[in-house]
């Protein structure tokens, strides 16, 4: 589960984490853009505004250009913004609006870029001002230097200097005001996602516990489904899953335990007259004792044919030999084998045979056994005077066998289970269970149904339906 976490956090969270990281620094840049370049537009509007001045001066003669530049700069109305130097050709500092005037000279980057631009635009017209943005001394500035343009004068240049310290402040508050929005979406989006992912991680984490639980055997254990959702729904499949389980996990301890007791009544029979005959020499016991070996080695033949047959249709190994075969023919023969036995057990067993012949295409062998199973669960599930009646009919391309007993029938909760493996309805009839599912499975190989109606007391009934063969065409 923690890997789960761990994923989210690298790849949701870190995305979002980025995107949000990304939009401070652009915010940042754009509204510190934004504020240097308004105060970069109102210093370039003043100096435009003085320019124009200097200009009308320079082209007055009645006026002392070297007087009313000095005036303008001593004068200077907006001197509580930003501070106005008037420099010499050399570039130095020789008035300012705050009346200091620095003893030494100073670094301008703006008045060198100033007179470049100035050089450059000997034939291009005015030339534009030049601007620098940094320290001057322990204070940020933005400073901007227009030359005079009236050359061989006195002044060579206008430099304006606005101090940033009040502009980086706001700039500063607006970016901690971003960063406490953006700290704010990250821990919104943290909470959030935490909520979201413990209501899958935690779910998870029972569920697996509960997986784990059910592996080791314990197929009572439960989920309790707390949402209607994909994990809900999990939860549904896997206590869906716990129950067939634990029906398959009884069904098949039902059937160790039948086949067991199955195994062990002949075995038990066979061993108790083999004993008596060692010790007997009386030729009627004899008879009689090898009649019940020779009866109970047939019936544990069949169980473990059964046996055989189920482990082969598990693995996919019930392999069918397909012939064109008389299906009459075949019924027939399954039925010749239990009318001795049902006469013996006060049974009546009819067969309304059809004179017709009808053919299918199948293992003749393996429908034979479909046969003799039904039959015989017909005779095992009846009591003395129950009858059983085999019919047969044809329906367009479909054959179908119907057995039908007067016996016990099944009970309704058993009766859509009653051809699961494992599974034996009735636990006081012997049987091993698995006789019905390899019948169904050899059927449904052969493309046709196996079904039953059963009522409990008034008997069951299988129809067994199979299609017909083709008509061979004369070469």
């Amino acid at each position: 589960m923690k890997r789960i976490t761990k994923r989210w956090l690298l790849n949701s969270f870190g995305v979002i984490l980025i995107i949000l990281l990304a939009i401070e620094i652009a915010a940042a840049v754009g509204i510190r853009g934004f504020y240097y370049n308004s105060v970069s537009s109102a210093i370039k509007s003043r100096a435009s505004v003085m320019s124009g001045s200097l200009v009308r001066y320079s082209e007055d003669i009645t006026v002392d250009y070297q007087a009313e530049v000095r005036n303008l700069v001593e004068n200077f109305e907006d001197k509580e913004k930003m501070e106005l130097m008037a420099i010499d050709g050399a570039g130095n500092v020789i008035l300012t609006s705050s009346g200091f005037e620095p003893k030494s000279k100073i670094d301008m980057p703006d008045y060198e870029d100033a007179k470049a631009k100035a050089s450059s635009a000997t034939f291009t017209g005015a030339a534009a001002p030049g601007e620098f943005i940094g320290k001057l001394g322990s204070e940020k500035v933005m400073a901007i230097t227009m030359i005079s343009p009236v050359k061989d004068s006195e002044f060579a240049a206008l430099r304006f200097v606005v101090s940033l310290s009040k502009v980086d402040k706001q700039i500063y508050e607006m970016i901690g005001i971003i960063t406490l929005v953006v700290v704010g979406i990250i821990c919104f989006v943290g909470f959030s996602s935490s909520y979201f992912i413990n209501s899958i991680v935690i779910p998870v984490g029972d569920i697996g516990k509960t997986a784990k639980k059910i592996a080791q055997g314990d197929f009572e254990t439960r989920l309790e489904k707390k949402n209607d959702d994909e994990i809900g729904d999990l939860c549904e499949v896997i206590n869906y899953m716990a129950s067939e389980l634990a029906a398959s996990e009884k069904m098949k301890n039902d059937f160790i335990s039948s086949v067991s007791h199955e195994l062990r009544t002949p075995l038990t029979a066979i061993k108790g007259w083999g004993e008596t005959l060692m010790d007997s020499s009386d030729k009627d016991t004899i008879e009689k004792g090898m009649r019940v070996i020779l009866k109970e080695t047939d019936r544990l033949s069949t169980m473990v044919e059964e046996l055989l047959d189920f482990s082969r249709m598990q693995s996919g190994r019930l392999t069918l030999m397909l012939d064109r075969i008389d299906i009459i023919a075949e019924l027939g023969e399954a039925y010749l084998m239990f009318t001795q036995r049902a006469m013996r057990e006060g049974m009546t067993i009819t067969y309304d045979e059809p004179e017709d012949f009808i053919p299918v295409l199948g293992d003749k062998n393996r429908l034979r056994q479909v046969f003799i199973n039904i039959i015989d669960n017909a005779i095992k599930y009846s009591d003395s005077g129950d009858v059983i009646a085999i019919k047969v009919y044809k329906d367009g391309a479909m054959v179908h066998i119907i057995i039908s007993d007067t016996g016990c029938g099944i009970k309704a909760q058993d009766l859509p289970m009653v051809k699961s493996k494992f599974y034996k309805g009735n636990s006081t009839r012997r049987g091993s269970g698995i006789g019905l599912a390899v019948a169904d499975e050899i059927i449904k190989m052969h493309s046709g149904t196996l079904e039953l109606i059963s009522e409990e007391g008034m008997g069951t009934t299988v129809e067994i339906s199979l299609p017909i063969a083709a008509k061979k065409t004369e070469e």
